[in-house]
């Protein structure tokens, strides 16, 4: 639930902000039923994923040095950081030996990686994280804090609701990795270019955000990796 506007982060009170928090104000109910489906559709998705999840952890596991899981601190609801978890798709420390964002060609990403992306398997285990109320299933992608530093006064709009595994920015981006394929500078790229315009999007949703716009986000995410 929102907390009251003058109990936010001061980052967040500004009047840009506030216009979005208004619009959230008045979907109380579509947020209590934002977070109901997040939790069946979790609970439904273990259930039906446990083997899959078991055999792609084994895969990462016998096909390359390193552990099975990836955690990375990002960002949240309010500014919060928490632990993102990915199937590891890169090598051991990747984030140690070059940019925290990644473009199509990159060396650190293992062969077993590049399925996983291809397909966003690397992102299952982000159930966990949206069970722990860290994230939902359709919300503004998390970034690293180094990124959120960045933020315009109305970016932090976009953190008045928990971040996600999918959104419409997402499915708008999906092959960010190539359109940074050539960049001089991925990180000034990505955060001068790619972010202003992904946050165009997420602060759309914002504004149309209900239950069946997360239905549908959901079954578009699912059509686009399995059909595009």
């Amino acid at each position: 639930m929102l907390l009251p506007f003058e109990e936010l982060p001061k980052e967040f009170q500004n009047d840009a902000v506030k216009k979005y928090y208004d619009i959230l104000k008045n979907k109380k109910s579509s947020l209590i039923a934002k977070r109901a489906l997040d939790i069946i559709v979790c609970i439904f998705l273990l259930i039906f994923l446990i083997l899959p999840i078991i055999i792609l952890a084994l895969l990462v596991k016998f096909t390359s040095r390193g552990p099975i899981l990836y955690k990375q601190v990002r960002v949240t609801t309010y500014n919060r950081e928490f632990s993102i978890y990915k199937f590891r798709t890169m090598v051991v420390d990747a984030d140690k030996i070059g940019t925290l964002v990644t473009s199509a060609g990159d060396p650190r990403i293992t062969g077993i990686g590049r399925f996983l992306r291809k397909y966003r398997l690397d992102e299952i285990p982000q159930i966990f994280n949206v069970l722990k109320g860290d994230m939902s299933i359709v919300g503004t992608r998390p970034e690293v804090p180094r990124y959120v530093k960045n933020y315009s006064q109305q970016m932090y709009a976009t953190l008045l609701m928990p971040a996600g595994i999918t959104s419409l920015a997402s499915i708008k981006f999906k092959n960010e990795d190539r359109m940074l394929e050539l960049s001089k500078n991925v990180d000034e790229d990505y955060v001068s270019i790619i972010l202003p315009k992904k946050m165009h999007y997420n602060l759309l949703y914002i504004k149309t955000f209900n239950f069946r716009t997360d239905l549908y986000l959901m079954f578009k995410t699912i059509s686009e990796v399995l059909f595009h």
